[in-house]
């Protein structure tokens, strides 16, 4: 494999520190990732065997939330925070491929993941996709962008997948989820995913940690009970916060619990 393969060449990336979403695309299969990004998923592997498992049960439950959003709930805009690597099944080709009139904005505060999302993700014609350097921490910033592509006087899907367990403070956390909750339009949706201990215990809180000093972006756990804090004042969908992999499966789902819990909440 070429070290550099499907990166952008006028990206500066630094190769000697792991990078989560570098990471987290090993995990999910995909090719943009470096040997320093190999050696730590493999390290939390050897932990915790499940974690490609679970990567890939997440993408799973974005599949089935958008899934439902687009036709049970006639949601047909999307702001998704925290995009990730690009790989298949990104939200706006899930929710195009229902309806091709969707419009997405997507949110990342790293460059090297918006210089693959204006590269990658290409909307369908008659829908439209924007791309928006900014930070969770920032919700003014991403709430002025978001409204230059969508329509915030009709619902929208907020959708927050492995990102909040980025937010180390939960004052921070708290806040900034909760100012774009109250922007969204009423009949909006808040879904939202996080890395928990529950599952797996204190080794996930070791690779954890052992991410962290190694210059990873700090992640951290949270329990249910403080992931079910993030949807108060919403009508919480059933069967509430649970492993991603229990939310609403497909009948011929045969997936473990996952060390991610998610939810989906309706707004207003």
């Amino acid at each position: 494999m070429t070290e550099d393969r499907g990166f952008p060449s006028n990206s500066k990336l630094d190769t000697t520190v792991p990078h989560s979403a570098r990471v987290w695309n090993y995990w999910l299969g995909g090719k943009d990732h470096f040997a320093v990004d190999r050696a730590v998923g493999d390290e939390v592997i050897a932990h915790i065997p499940d974690i490609p498992i679970g990567a890939k049960s997440e993408r799973a439950f974005l599949k089935r939330v958008v899934r439902f959003l687009v036709e049970d709930a006639d949601i047909r805009q999307f702001l998704d925070v925290g995009t990730g690597l690009p790989s298949a099944d990104n939200t706006h080709e899930v929710a195009q491929s229902l309806d091709p009139r969707c419009r997405v904005v997507y949110i990342d505060n790293d460059p090297l993941v918006m210089a693959h999302a204006c590269a990658l993700l290409t909307s369908a014609p008659g829908g439209s996709c924007d791309y928006v350097e900014a930070d969770l921490r920032q919700p003014d910033t991403i709430l002025a962008a978001a409204r230059q592509t969508l329509d915030f006087s009709q619902p929208i899907g907020l959708m927050l997948l492995g990102v909040v367990n980025h937010l180390m403070d939960d004052d921070v956390a708290y806040g900034s989820v909760a100012q774009l909750v109250q922007a969204m339009p009423t009949g909006s949706y808040l879904v939202l995913t996080h890395s928990t201990a529950e599952i797996h215990g204190e080794p996930m809180l070791r690779v954890m940690r052992e991410t962290t000093e190694r210059g990873g972006t700090p992640i951290r756990a949270r329990t249910k009970m403080e992931l079910e804090r993030f949807f108060d004042g919403l009508d919480l969908l059933e069967p509430g916060v649970v492993t991603c992999s229990r939310w609403r499966p497909d009948p011929e789902s045969d997936e473990p619990e996952v060390y991610l819990f998610g939810g989906i909440g309706r707004i207003g």
